[in-house]
């Protein structure tokens, strides 16, 4: 037998001995540590130095999920932002710069609610953000708008519309300073440019044309006019910010003269590169720097720095190649084709809106272009580009109407009607026409206005009949017409042709009822006309019939206007001064007749106010005989600043006793007698009396009388004001200071006043007022002299006071005359013996 072989195993059981320790193992784990709970307070509380929303979300919290890939946390987030800041408005400013670029960056956002939300929440910063505050951050909102208005997705670039319109309205001045790169973006909008080799040698005006998208959730005619309504606001912003900038809208018409021009001057930059100094501006001899001066500081360096916005005349031209095609090919889409043949010039709601969305936009081009225009070169090259195109195509169905459509319908709600006429309302074809009329004879002038006769004719024809067709124009469509008719007029030599048209706007003139912007608008029209005439020489003037027989009404157009308009008032006050002294006749006659109604009360409203008894208005005295009628404040401080005025020429007149007599004699022939007098004519007769009266004057006898009464009246008025009557409270101080002042230079009047101070027929109510009276006479120091000299008067209507009141307990403002009386005249020096010589 073999001897067996001894195995060896892997693992080698050990054999452990009775009563000794199992060995340690290698890897054996010690378990003699101890344990301790570990606590983090500070990591769950929450941060109470940022304000938190309803989620208990902060700025930075809401900022950080904006980059979530989850749209709905986006859109969370966006809502969560509107809701924290509507909560805390002062975390705009302090986190302006992240809010500004997180949420202009979502601006491009492929989920429609994310940007939804983000348009909202822009609508909603917007008021609350200054313009110098987001001014700097404003490239990088454009640059977002920018990136989504070109975007290949059609919802991105529909929405990127609704941020321009949120930008135009509150930012409109830091939005047109990127107007290089967003009327490129408006132009990509509707149009594409052709790639074809043959073309490439071709001018840019031919190298754009109108695309046409099947993938968008609109018709191609209803994209366009979203675009071109935007198109249409963006060069109107731009063009108020170009009028702000070269001159104000009054200097525009004074550039029509001879006489008002402006020509801004240009100042080579390079000439004060070196000098770190700041350079003020200086202008017409002026001590103070002119805020809005003409002077432009401008670099003209190489053609390279050369601006890229509409500013430059070389750019407004190439705008103009590009987009006047393409708005013509919209004209032409939106004008049907069969037109022509059909019985009237009918077009379409939706098309008609098109059509006026085109002329708008190239009407404010063309003022744009007015605006640069010095040497008028833009215009001679508008009108060789584009006037036979615009009569081929604008004119050929001139003038356009809306043609409505009705459909048989089972069942209508009230809802449906009303928008369906909202939506009607929006289309106004006589504005379409205007604004076509304007760009039409704009290109024109009197030396073209024979090779145009024919469109010129058919325009004038449209416009006089618009003016006699009793229409009721808005200040819009009105703007619009007299723009055209003075064009019109300024282009046409014939004398019958230009008296027709003037004829048709003084009938509209004529209508009752006309809205006050209305009316100030055909106030202008006429007196630009009568400007004009009267620039020219005498041999050479033309007197129109109607001019004339409007410039008779302006008086009584005066009257009527009153405080409503100070403006508009100032406008009629120069121009009656201006044809008063052209001696016109007809003007002063009118003139002369309107003057009562002009300056206060006339004859009539005087009479019919002598039946007025026992009404609030009337304040009723038994100790005067004359009553006084309380007018409103507007009527009171209007009679009040024409009679200083009306004083002021006075003044200036040498013989001021002559002046004196005129008026004094003026008052006897038409006051005195009345029982019933404005305050303001009181007041007013007392200021000029006040204002004229020196030693050379001698006041006439008759008078005194009518003035001590009407100073009674007004001071029983004064004392007698409550404090609830704010209106009539504003008047105390210029009727106090009169009344004092003609007392204190007519000593007369005064001693009258006090001795027609008959107690023993006053009402028992009016007793105080008296006694309240005498207290501050004899209190006003200018007056102190008189009433010594008037001073057993005075103590015999206090001696009969007293008398009155002996029966009752003696009340406290009787006390107080006592005390006054005896301080004042008493306790004078020459008090006692005056009294005493008097008994």
């Amino acid at each position: 037998m073999t001897k067996k072989r001894k195995r060896q195993d892997d693992f080698q059981k050990v054999k452990l001995k009775v009563g000794k320790k199992k060995p340690k193992l290698e890897n054996a784990t010690p378990t003699n540590f101890k344990t301790k709970a570990i606590h983090l307070p500070e990591q769950l509380k929450e941060d109470r130095t940022l304000p938190t929303n309803n989620r208990k979300l902060n700025i930075k919290d809401l900022l950080s999920q904006m980059h979530h890939y989850n749209p709905g946390v986006k859109q969370g987030a966006l809502l969560g932002l509107k809701d924290l800041l509507s909560q805390y408005p002062f975390i705009i400013d302090a986190h302006l710069s992240n809010i500004v670029s997180e949420v202009t960056a979502v601006f491009t956002d492929r989920d429609a609610n994310v940007r939804l939300a983000a348009v909202q929440l822009l609508q909603f910063l917007a008021p609350k953000i200054r313009t110098e505050h987001i001014s700097p951050f404003f490239p990088l909102v454009s640059a977002h708008l920018s990136s989504a208005m070109t975007h290949i997705t059609e919802g991105i670039q529909e929405d990127s519309l609704k941020v321009l319109d949120i930008l135009l309205e509150h930012y409109p001045a830091l939005i047109t300073g990127r107007s290089s790169i967003l009327l490129k973006n408006f132009v990509e909008l509707i149009s594409h440019q052709q790639l074809s080799k043959g073309l490439v040698n071709r001018d840019r005006s031919q190298s754009w044309i109108l695309s046409v998208n099947p993938n968008r959730r609109v018709t191609s005619q209803q994209w366009r006019l979203k675009v071109l309504v935007r198109l249409s606001k963006f060069l109107q912003a731009l063009a108020d910010g170009s009028s702000r900038l070269r001159e104000s809208e009054g200097l525009q018409e004074q550039k029509e003269t001879p006489h008002a021009s402006s020509n801004s001057i240009f100042i080579n930059w390079k000439d004060h590169a070196s000098d770190q100094q700041q350079i003020q501006v200086y202008e017409n001899g002026g001590s103070q720097p002119n805020v809005s001066s003409q002077f432009r500081l401008r670099y003209v360096g190489t053609v390279g720095a050369m601006e890229e916005d509409l500013s430059s005349t070389e750019n407004l031209k190439g705008f103009i190649e590009i987009i006047i095609p393409l708005l013509i090919e919209c004209w032409v889409e939106a004008s049907p084709p069969q037109l022509a043949a059909s019985v009237g010039n009918g077009v379409e709601r939706e098309p008609l809106q098109v059509m006026q969305q085109v002329l708008n936009v190239i009407s404010l081009l063309w003022k744009l272009s007015k605006q640069q225009d010095e040497t008028h070169t833009l215009e001679s090259w508008l009108r060789k580009n584009y006037l036979t195109d615009f009569k081929h195509h604008l004119m050929s169905h001139f003038p356009y109407a809306l043609k409505e459509i009705t459909k048989q319908r089972k069942k209508e709600t009230n809802k449906s009607i009303k928008h369906c006429t909202v939506l009607s309302n929006n289309v106004d074809h006589l504005l379409l026409n205007l604004t076509l009329s304007d760009i039409m004879v704009s290109l024109a002038n009197a030396s073209t206005l024979q090779n145009d006769s024919s469109w010129i004719e058919t325009i004038r024809k449209f416009v006089t009949e618009t003016l006699k067709g009793g229409v009721r124009l808005n200040s819009k469509q009105l703007n619009r017409l007299l723009g055209v008719s003075w064009r019109l007029i300024q282009m046409q030599p014939d004398r019958e042709a230009t008296e027709v048209l003037i004829k048709a706007v003084y009938a509209l003139y004529q209508q009752r009822g006309l809205l006050l912007p209305v009316r100030t608008l055909l106030i202008k029209f006429f007196s630009k006309i009568y400007q004009k005439e009267e620039l020219r020489s005498f041999r050479l003037r033309y007197r129109s019939r109607v001019l004339s027989r409007w410039l008779a009404g302006l008086p009584l157009q005066l009257s009527y206007l009153g405080s409503r308009n100070p403006e508009l008032s100032t406008q009629l006050i120069d121009i009656i001064h201006t044809a008063a002294t052209q001696a016109n006749k007809d003007l002063l006659k009118s003139l002369q007749a309107a003057a009562l109604r002009i300056y206060g009360f006339s004859k009539e409203e005087l009479a019919w106010l002598q039946n007025l008894r026992g009404v609030p208005h009337v304040i009723q005295t038994s100790l005067s005989p004359v009553l006084l009628y309380l007018t409103d404040l507007d009527q009171f401080l209007h009679h009040w600043d024409i009679t200083e005025a009306v004083c002021h020429s006075l003044l200036v007149i040498p013989a001021r006793s002559q002046s004196f007599d005129i008026m004094q004699s003026a008052i006897s022939k038409h006051l005195v007698g009345l029982t019933v007098i404005p305050d303001s004519t009181a007041g007013c007769i007392f200021g000029a009396m006040c204002k004229l009266l020196d030693h050379t004057c001698v006041v006439s006898d008759s008078l005194l009388p009518f003035l001590a009464s009407c100073c009674y009246s007004l001071l029983y008025f004064l004392l007698t004001l409550e404090k609830g009557e704010a209106e009539h409270l504003k008047k105390r101080d210029k009727l106090w200071g009169v009344c004092v002042s003609i007392l204190a230079l007519l000593p007369r009047v005064l001693r009258l006043m006090l001795q027609s101070l008959r107690v023993n027929r006053a009402a028992p109510e009016e007793l105080p007022v008296v006694g309240q009276l005498l207290r501050l006479l004899l209190q006003h120091a200018p007056l102190r002299t008189h009433m010594l000299a008037n001073a057993i008067l005075v103590q015999q209507i206090i001696k009969n006071i007293t008398t009155l009141k002996s029966g009752t307990v003696q009340e406290q403002w009787l006390t107080d005359l006592h005390y006054c009386f005896s301080v004042y005249i008493s306790g004078h020096p020459q008090g006692p013996s005056i009294l005493n010589a008097l008994y």
